[in-house]
C-alpha cells in the first residue's frame, strides 16, 4: 500500500510519498510560548484592577465618575500602545517592542501600587495600557510570522488562553489577599494594603516576560521586509530547516511582489481608488465588535456587578474565578476547533451565543429590585438564571470573538500592511473597550442593568450578519497568500 502524506492543511492524501517537513516544532511552540506572556501580562493586567476599586475609593476618596476614569485610564494607554506599536514593530522588530512591553509591564505594576493620589495611579496605569496595547497586537502577529499555516490558529489561540490565564490569576490573586487581608481595603505585609499587593504581584510575571524575551529570534518576515535577507535565512533555518530556509525567503519576497519599501499607514490605501482597503475596514469591524458585546464589563467590573445583585465581596470575587476557570475550558475547545473547522464558523457560533445568553442577563436583570438601603436585588430565580447565562455568555466569547478575532488580526493583512493594519484595528479595538468601559457605569444610573445588556445583545446579533457578509476564511492559507 503507498504512504500516506498531507497537504498544506494537514488533510491525508492516499497513495502518495511521505512529505518530509524539516520544521523545528519544538522551537516553534517554544518561541510562541514566550510571544504569548504577554497575552498572560495583557490579562493579569486587565482583570486586577476588578478588586481594587473599593480600596482606589477609599485611598484617593473618589467618586463614581473618577472611579470610572480610574478604570479606564488604562484603556486610554492601549489605544496608543497599540497603534504605535504596529508602526515602531515595522521599524524595531516585533521582538524589540515586546522587550519595551515589558519593561513598562515591570514599571506600571510598581507604580500603581505604590501611587498615593489618583494621578500617579492613573499615569501608571496608562504607561501599563501602553504595554497592553502593545502586547495585545504584536504577541499574536509575532506567533503568525513564526508558525505553519496547518497549526497556526492553535499556536495564536495559546494566547488567548494566556489573556484568560493572566485574568484568572489576578482573579484568584484578589481573592486570596482580600481573604487574608480581611477585604481589599484591609492590610497586609509592610502595612500596605491589600489592594496594593494585588498590582504588585504583577511585577513577578514582568520580570519572567522580560527574561525570556532575551532568548527569541526576531520574526523572520520583518527581518525580510527590511532586508536583512541574511538574518532571515538563520531564523527560517532555525524554524524551518536549513534546506527550506532559502525557499521560504522566496516566498516572502515574492508576496512583496517588488514592493518592499518602508512600510507606512499610506499602505492602507488602494493605489487605484484612493480609498481605504477592504481588509482595513473588516479587521476594524472584527476589533470593535468584540467589545460592543460587552465582554469587559464582565472582567472589569464583575465583582461590582455581582455585588450590585445581592453577593458579598467575598462572593462575587470567587464568582469571577469560576469565570475565568470556564474561559480557559472554552479556550480549549477553541484550540480543538479553529484550525479544523475555521476562523469564520466559530465567530458566527459564539456571535448566536452571545445574543441569545446576553438576552437572557438582560431578562433576569429586568426583575431587579432595591432593597431598604437602596442597593439592587434579584429574586432567587432570576439570580440563577443571571448567574448561568452571564457564565454561558463567557463560555461562548472565549470559544469564538476572545481567540478568533487576535487570531485573525495577526494573520489577514498581507506582509507589507500587517503593522499599519495592527495599528489601526488594535487602536480601534481599546478606542471601544474605553468607550464600552466607561460608559457602563453611566448606563447602570441611567437605563439599569437590563437595558445595557440589551444593548450588548444588539451589538452581538449585529456582528451576526457582519461575519456572514464581511469576513473570510484564513484557515490553512500561508501570510504570503492573504490578500488584502
Amino acid at each position: 500500500m503507498a504512504a500516506d502524506t498531507y497537504d498544506t492543511q494537514g488533510t491525508v492524501l492516499e497513495g502518495a510519498a511521505p512529505a518530509q517537513r524539516t520544521e523545528n516544532t519544538r522551537l516553534i511552540v517554544q518561541v510562541s510560548c514566550v510571544a504569548t506572556l504577554g497575552g498572560f501580562l495583557f490579562g493579569f493586567d486587565s482583570g486586577v484592577i476588578n478588586g481594587t476599586i473599593d480600596g482606589l475609593k477609599k485611598a484617593f476618596q473618589s467618586g463614581a465618575s473618577a472611579t470610572g476614569f480610574e478604570v479606564a485610564s488604562m484603556l486610554l494607554g492601549c489605544a496608543i500602545g497599540a497603534f504605535f506599536a504596529g508602526r515602531v514593530a515595522d521599524r524595531w522588530g516585533r521582538r524589540s517592542v515586546l522587550i519595551v512591553a515589558a519593561v513598562l509591564f515591570l514599571l506600571s505594576a510598581l507604580g500603581a501600587g505604590a501611587a498615593q493620589a489618583a494621578w500617579w495611579f492613573i499615569a501608571a496605569r496608562v504607561v501599563g495600557g501602553f504595554a497592553v496595547g502593545a502586547a495585545s497586537i504584536i504577541a499574536p502577529a509575532y506567533i503568525a510570522e513564526v508558525a505553519p499555516a496547518r497549526y497556526r490558529g492553535r499556536l495564536a489561540t495559546v494566547q488567548q488562553i494566556a489573556i484568560i490565564g493572566g485574568l484568572f490569576c489576578a482573579f484568584l490573586s484578589n481573592y486570596l489577599l482580600a481573604q487574608a487581608a480581611g477585604a481589599s481595603t484591609g492590610t497586609l505585609w509592610l502595612r500596605q494594603d491589600a489592594w496594593r499587593w494585588m498590582f504588585w504581584v504583577q511585577a513577578l510575571p514582568a520580570s519572567l516576560f522580560l527574561g525570556s524575551l532575551l532568548f527569541i529570534p526576531e520574526s523572520p518576515r520583518f527581518l525580510a521586509l527590511r532586508r536583512r535577507d541574511d538574518e532571515a535565512v538563520a531564523v527560517l533555518g532555525r524554524l524551518y530547516g536549513a534546506g527550506e530556509a532559502r525557499g521560504k525567503l522566496a516566498e516572502i519576497g515574492a508576496s512583496l511582489a517588488g514592493d518592499r519599501h518602508r512600510p507606512r499607514l499610506s499602505d492602507l490605501l488602494d493605489k487605484a481608488s484612493g480609498r481605504v482597503r477592504p481588509i482595513v475596514w473588516v479587521g476594524i469591524g472584527l476589533a470593535t465588535f468584540q467589545q460592543l458585546v460587552g465582554i469587559n464589563v464582565v472582567f472589569y467590573y464583575g465583582a461590582v456587578l455581582w455585588q450590585a445583585v445581592g453577593f458579598s465581596e467575598s462572593d462575587a470575587l470567587l464568582i469571577n474565578v469560576l469565570s475565568g476557570a470556564l474561559s480557559i475550558g472554552a479556550c480549549l475547545v477553541a484550540i480543538a476547533l479553529i484550525d479544523r473547522i475555521g476562523r469564520k464558523p466559530l465567530l458566527w457560533i459564539g456571535s448566536i451565543g452571545m445574543t441569545i445568553t446576553l438576552a437572557l442577563v438582560a431578562a433576569a436583570f429586568a426583575h431587579a429590585g432595591l432593597d431598604a438601603s437602596g442597593h439592587l436585588v434579584l429574586p432567587h430565580a432570576a439570580g440563577t438564571l443571571a448567574l448561568v447565562a452571564a457564565n454561558a455568555y463567557v463560555v461562548f466569547f472565549n470559544m469564538s470573538w476572545g481567540p478568533a478575532m487576535w487570531v485573525m488580526l495577526g494573520e489577514m493583512f498581507p506582509n507589507q500592511i500587517r503593522g499599519s493594519g495592527l495599528a489601526v484595528a488594535g487602536a480601534a479595538q481599546w478606542m471601544s473597550n474605553f468607550a464600552i468601559t466607561v460608559s457602563f457605569p453611566l448606563l447602570l444610573a441611567g437605563i439599569g442593568l437590563a437595558g445595557t445588556y440589551g444593548l450588548y445583545a444588539a451589538a452581538a446579533a449585529l456582528s451576526v450578519l457582519f461575519v456572514f457578509r464581511c469576513v473570510r476564511e484564513t484557515r490553512g492559507k500561508e501570510l504570503e497568500q492573504m490578500e488584502g
